[in-house]
């Protein structure tokens, strides 16, 4: 080669670039790397892997189309080559099997029969059978390479409106996804995956869903953040605590109603806080008032309050973490006749219910927020929002709804 980096990159450079841009594929034909390639022909990486996967010219500029690449015979390739595909026709022809000409070409069965189905097209005189033509099948197949390509979100206006409005209801995109797939169970366009609503709030340089929406998620995050290590907690000193290993076994298989889950969420400066009661068979949420403070006498006081509703067989027992606010826990017992049990120390999964429970309450009472302000009205209005969404666990029926059937039952 006699190229080499260029000096002056300003105009005038157009025959020089359209040789280099040759002699780049040719090179990328016979096997180089991207980044050997660009060496040789004295071009930047960035500018080579534009070359090789086309790109798009910002903001509303036509797409450039990428360079098209052949493998060479001998190497293997990601990718199915021209003559693969004629091998494959003459084989169909020859009326062997997909098995044998997966052996022969040495691809997965899946393969083979994916690429027929994908780039074949219908026989004219039987649209049952298939006709397979490799040079149509290798146009269509590198047509369809590019990237990047528009998403189906973007694509459709109907899928992003009802997706749009259900992310204003703080709903998850997993929950989205499966009422997608109940509300539109024949319109295959209108269901997509819940990493392609992540990717398309997270992604804003594809532009489909605003990027305000991003605050109806659990997190409120913009962007994804790797998880944390969890700091060890030192015990507190609680008289008479009975451990979670002493809980009946009922409790831990979920089988029978009445056993609940319990924390406190705290508002600004530590003053205010909320009480969580989650049901751990049909995760039904129940919220205590504590707007001034959260000491042992104000929490026992607040979950007697809401707890003193619930018929007697929905009153089985209590876990909670071992946290000072429950220190009157035997006055709690002795009020409601409910025994609380206590989880390990730094054993936030011994409460999973409630953990997830605390996650989604973030959404309406954030952290760093005062929760004095909220009334009991509030938080009843809350629990209600949350007891009627679809839940994932419960087979995508609702709190309320579970727990009314065990009621009626």
């Amino acid at each position: 080669m006699d190229f080499k980096i260029r000096e002056n990159r300003g105009p005038g450079g157009g025959g020089r670039l359209t040789r280099e841009r040759e002699a780049y594929s040719r090179l990328m034909q016979q096997g180089y790397s991207n980044r050997e390639a660009c060496r040789i022909v004295g071009i930047n990486l960035r500018t080579g892997k534009r070359w090789r996967n086309g790109w798009h010219s910002p903001p509303s500029g036509k797409p450039k189309p990428p360079i098209t690449v052949e493998a060479s015979a001998s190497g293997v390739s990601r990718y199915l080559r021209e003559e693969d595909r004629i091998h494959i026709a003459d084989r169909l022809r020859e009326k062997a099997s997909i098995r044998t000409i997966a052996a022969e070409l040495g691809r997965s069965p899946s393969t083979i029969s994916r690429e027929i189905r994908r780039n074949g097209i219908p026989s004219r005189g039987d649209s049952s059978c298939w006709a397979y033509r490799p040079h149509a099948a290798h146009r269509r197949a590198e047509q369809r390479r590019p990237r990047p390509k528009p998403g189906k979100i973007r694509r459709s206006a109907e899928l992003r409106q009802f997706i749009q409005a259900h992310l204003t209801l703080r709903w998850s995109p997993e929950q989205i996804c499966q009422a997608l797939q109940a509300r539109f169970p024949a319109r295959p366009e209108m269901h997509v995956a819940h990493e392609t609503i992540y990717q398309a709030l997270y992604v804003q340089g594809r532009g489909e869903l605003r990027r305000e929406l991003t605050r109806a998620l659990r997190t409120g995050r913009s962007r994804r953040r790797p998880h944390r290590q969890s700091y060890k907690r030192k015990p507190r000193a609680i008289p008479n605590m009975v451990m979670i290993s002493d809980r009946p076994a009922e409790a831990a298989d979920r089988a029978v109603p009445g056993h609940w889950e319990g924390d406190l969420i705290i508002g600004k400066d530590g003053k205010s806080a909320i009480g969580t009661l989650v049901e751990r068979t049909t995760r039904y949420v129940m919220l205590a008032h504590l707007p001034f403070d959260h000491t042992a006498a104000s929490t026992r006081d607040a979950l007697v309050e809401t707890v003193k509703t619930l018929p007697p067989h929905l009153r089985r027992s209590l876990t909670w973490d071992q946290g000072v606010e429950m220190a009157a826990h035997q006055a709690f017992t002795v009020a409601t006749n409910i025994p609380v049990y206590f989880c390990n120390p730094a054993s936030p999964w011994q409460r999973g219910s409630n953990e997830n429970t605390n996650g989604l309450l973030r959404q309406y009472f954030p952290k760093g927020t005062d929760l004095s302000r909220h009334t009991p009205q509030d938080l009843a209005t809350v629990a209600a929002e949350l007891n009627g969404r679809p839940r994932k666990t419960l087979g995508w029926e609702t709190p309320a709804e579970r727990l009314s059937k065990l009621l009626a039952a």
